[in-house]
């Protein structure tokens, strides 16, 4: 027997900024919204407990510092990688150096609080 990985905790001073982001970049919809402030996101038809792990967006007051220990990695579904670094840009990526060569296969970009995340070559099959 094995776990998975069923939602993703991230703290954010604007939750609702990032929860729109972050639904736009996976074609994710509004699922939840407590009392506190935390919005989940996830996939339109499945919600939680699906394939893919929904996003909880949890209001929060204090500054992050220093590099993330743990980033998220993004594929392109239905285009190349080119097209889909314009899409993320467009929305409100921006890129991020982090000590890159440039002769990585992949993009370093960060989300609009800050938040690394990596665009892989990789064109994965949609879900």
């Amino acid at each position: 027997m094995a776990c998975r990985i069923s939602e993703l905790v991230i703290d954010a001073a604007d939750p609702d900024r990032l929860a729109a982001f972050w639904s736009d970049v996976l074609g994710y919809v509004e699922l939840d919204r407590e009392a506190d402030g935390s919005i989940e996101i996830g996939p339109p038809d499945t919600g939680f407990g699906g394939p893919q792990p929904t996003l909880v967006f949890s209001p929060a007051s204090a500054p992050r510092t220093g590099k993330l220990p743990l980033h998220i990695d993004v594929n392109a579904t239905d285009r190349d990688q080119d097209a889909e670094l314009e899409r993320l840009l467009a929305l409100g990526a921006r890129p991020v150096d982090i000590g890159q060569t440039g002769a990585e296969s992949w993009h370093v970009l960060a989300d609009p609080e800050g938040n690394e995340f990596c665009l892989l070559r990789t064109r994965l099959k949609p879900l």
